[in-house]
């Protein structure tokens, strides 16, 4: 009962306008139980020698359903276990103010600054942002909604139900829209539509009830035929996955499924991939679907994640950068070492950038990227410049790529110098540190990533940097 006494209230946001004062129960309650959930451990990255490899490459990581899955465990009053915590996704849940592009669909800028937690290092700052729309294509939209006995709560079909309708309303009658379901096999709940026949649509929603086993890849291969069918020339062809993970009928394992997955992006079709729930939650093979399947994955945990994802954050649904990736060639004269954060599960070999072939990550209209490197100089060594940062994209899925060359200039700032982009950034980052059991997370504290969180929130549209400083607060006293 306890994981429903957590969904009410939570879900009641939602028809309050999508505010929120997030508060915690201070009541010492027994923690909900997710013995049964599944997550990768993926290793830290660790200093690399700029001598020995100067060049590092990784593709960009749009997701950001480790940060509100982080939030979940925070209101079961648990800790999320440390494989559960992937930094890019904390940092990336985040807007950061970064410039608007000009001349290509995406913006690059870099700072620098001194490393807030470990005295003589520094911090290198990566800024992405892709360019906002001024018209959006006609889009394609395929539902995909597990149905099967697993969903059968507030906080997992209902929440889906209640997110597919807040998007449903946004459609026009340049869109289409179509809904699958899948349980013991999958089903056409509403075939292709017209996006402004909103009465059709929310009714074929309302029909949404759970049942039976899951038959996941036999849903993925229906909707993707739908998708096919239904294809816009130059529009934004997408399938949004909704489900717990929890497939157990036909190709079930995370291979086979991203195996379907590769196969199925060769078709221009973008995939968006929501996870839910609680206690069987398959986040490994969920984030892994959306990594291989040129799409990104949400993490949905209440009715605020609702408003983020479908209505605040509805742009990013429309790519203008496919295959990102990121190089750099370190300067080896002045950094010795260097340490990408996070990013463990999306590092590319160096010959991997200029093939087109190889598969990397999306980025939605007016979406932030944000990577970040703790670098060690070398003593006495010129700081002017870190080196060089090329990014590779393609404009579309089939296009080919183009390239972004920046320099990384150095201009030696202390913290406290520092933008409120940069120290924000290193606040989230030293959070996920701590969270993650990093062994590199040196002096930092929650008292420091509350202060730091504190006074660089200026820029915090919807409020989620002051909801970020309620999170450590909470975590600090589980810890």
């Amino acid at each position: 009962m306890r994981r429903f006494l957590i969904a009410i209230p939570v879900l009641a946001l939602f028809f309050l306008g999508c505010k929120k004062e997030i508060t915690f129960d201070e009541e010492c309650i027994e923690p909900l139980s997710y013995s049964g959930e599944n997550y990768t451990d993926y290793e830290e990255n660790q200093f690399v020698n700029a001598t020995e490899q100067a060049v590092s490459t990784f593709s960009i990581d749009a997701d950001g359903g480790a940060y509100s899955n982080m939030r979940r465990f925070l209101a079961g009053n648990q800790l999320p276990p440390k494989e559960a915590v992937r930094i890019e996704e904390f940092i990336n849940f985040f807007e950061f103010d970064y410039p608007n592009p000009t001349d290509e669909n995406v913006s690059i800028s870099t700072e620098s600054c001194q490393c807030p937690w470990t005295a003589n290092h520094f911090l290198l700052r990566i800024g992405l942002k892709g360019v906002e729309l001024t018209q959006r294509p006609p889009s394609n939209f395929v539902f995909l909604i597990d149905v099967s006995g697993s969903m059968d709560s507030a906080d997992k079909l209902g929440l889906l139900k209640d997110g597919f309708k807040t998007f449903a309303n946004q459609l026009t009658s340049a869109d289409r829209i179509a809904i699958v379901t899948y349980a013991g096999e999958a089903g056409v709940l509403l075939n292709s539509t017209a996006g402004n026949n909103t009465s059709s649509i929310l009714k074929a929603i309302d029909k949404l009830g759970a049942g039976g086993s899951t038959a996941g890849a036999d849903g993925i291969i229906t909707a993707y035929e739908i998708a096919e069918q239904s294809f816009i020339e130059g529009g934004n062809n997408r399938v949004i996955l909704g489900s717990d993970g929890d497939f157990n009928v036909g190709p079930a394992s995370t291979q086979e499924l991203v195996s379907l997955i590769e196969e199925k992006r060769k078709s221009g079709i973008y995939l968006t991939v929501l996870g839910v729930g609680t206690g069987n939650l398959n986040d490994a093979m969920m984030e892994q679907l959306a990594n291989n399947g040129n799409g990104t994955y949400e993490y949905i945990d209440n009715a605020e994640q609702i408003c983020k994802v479908f209505i605040y954050e509805y742009n990013k649904f429309f790519s203008v950068a496919t295959d990102a990736k990121i190089q750099i060639a370190f300067n080896a004269e002045v950094v010795e070492y260097y340490r990408l954060i996070g990013y463990e599960n999306r590092i590319l070999e160096n010959d991997d950038f200029e093939n087109d072939s190889v598969d990397a990550g999306e980025i939605g209209a007016g979406q932030t990227i944000t990577a970040l490197y703790e670098i060690v100089t070398k003593a006495g060594a010129n700081t002017e410049t870190f080196g060089n940062l090329d990014f590779r994209y393609k404009r579309t899925v089939d296009s080919e790529s183009c390239l972004i060359a920046h320099v990384m200039k150095h201009q030696p700032t202390t913290f406290a110098e520092a933008s409120e982009n940069m120290r924000f950034v290193a606040a989230v980052a030293s959070f996920g540190m701590i969270l993650k059991h990093s062994e590199f997370v040196g002096s930092t504290s929650f008292e420091f990533i509350r202060n730091t969180a504190h006074n660089a929130r200026r820029f915090d549209p919807h409020g989620y940097r002051a909801e970020f400083e309620v999170l450590v607060e909470k975590a600090s006293k589980l810890k």
